[in-house]
């Protein structure tokens, strides 16, 4: 499951992505049950919270345990969330990062990131540590469980953890540059996919969020990068910039491809596509170029 992201809200599409359950399934447990109500727009569509989201993420992580939804929505909502909680972290070295996270005890969990970066190669680092805490804390905010400037420390502790990543890779592929699309600041999973792609070979040059397209156009023709990848986590901030992406590719050097990630330009996706654009990280070709290596640069 992915990360939820602000206070934006979801189509049901979106909710069956970031919860794992079917959207037919979702229609049955909110007429069955009523577990949570989303907004009917105009156009008949439902539309979630990011707090309905992650209180749906509860209920799923719970029934994957093999528990009753039926006997899920008779219990207290603050019992099911912090069961879920528990589910998510129990016997696992989230438990710790997380109580560092709500002590707001940066060194502890900066020690503990270490300490699993250590332990672990980068990929599984990723996938095992980062983005499951990220899941965590995001739902507990969501929830008003998390308090804001724990999701801000912890996010800031996992950014500069996974940008120490990046710079001690060396590679010898091709150039990436890689940023976070104007309006954007969410980098956490963005900067996970790009430690990915700089251990396949790719010489990632990351610069950063909120990137207005001029500045990614003038980068691109000082690096001249085989791809221009960015990211976006908000669906309306892609859809009010959808001109300008379109514009992109004639404006950077030629056989430059750009590439979208994120939520925001899933939501988008068509609309990138038939714009000339390509969505997702599998968009970004594979590469044969010499292992990458860890370098000391301290």
């Amino acid at each position: 499951m992915s990360g939820i992201v602000g206070n934006r809200t979801y189509e049901i599409h979106e909710v069956a992505e970031l919860t794992g359950l079917a959207t037919a399934r979702l229609r049955a447990w909110e007429r069955r049950y009523e577990v949570v109500r989303p907004t009917r727009q105009p156009n008949r569509y439902r539309t979630y919270t990011s707090e309905q989201v992650a209180l749906l993420r509860a209920f799923a992580r719970l029934c994957g345990a093999g528990e009753r939804i039926g006997d899920l929505v008779k219990e207290p909502r603050e019992s099911v969330i912090a069961r879920a909680e528990g589910k998510a972290t129990d016997g696992s070295p989230l438990q710790r990062m997380l109580e560092a996270v709500k002590r707001l005890d940066r060194e502890e969990l900066g020690r503990l990131l270490a300490e699993q970066r250590a332990q672990l190669p980068l990929d599984r680092f990723g996938r095992e540590i980062i983005l499951p805490l990220g899941e965590v804390i995001g739902d507990l905010w969501a929830l008003g469980k998390l308090s804001v400037a724990a999701e801000h420390m912890a996010s800031e502790v996992v950014v500069a953890q996974l940008k120490l990543d990046l710079a001690k890779i060396h590679a010898s592929g091709p150039v990436l540059l890689a940023a976070c699309l104007a309006s954007e600041q969410h980098e956490w999973g963005f900067l996970v996919t790009l430690t990915a792609l700089q251990v396949k070979g790719w010489r990632v040059h990351y610069l950063g969020p909120n990137l207005p397209t001029k500045d990614v156009v003038e980068a691109a023709w000082t690096l001249m990068p085989q791809v221009v990848a960015l990211s976006a986590a908000d669906p309306e901030n892609v859809e009010q910039r959808i001109s300008e992406l379109r514009r992109l590719p004639r404006l950077l050097p030629p056989g430059t491809l750009v590439v979208l990630g994120g939520q925001g330009a899933e939501a988008n996706g068509s609309r990138l596509r038939r714009a000339g654009l390509k969505v997702g990280e599998h968009a970004i070709p594979d590469i044969q170029p010499e292992p990458a290596r860890f370098v000391n640069r301290n």
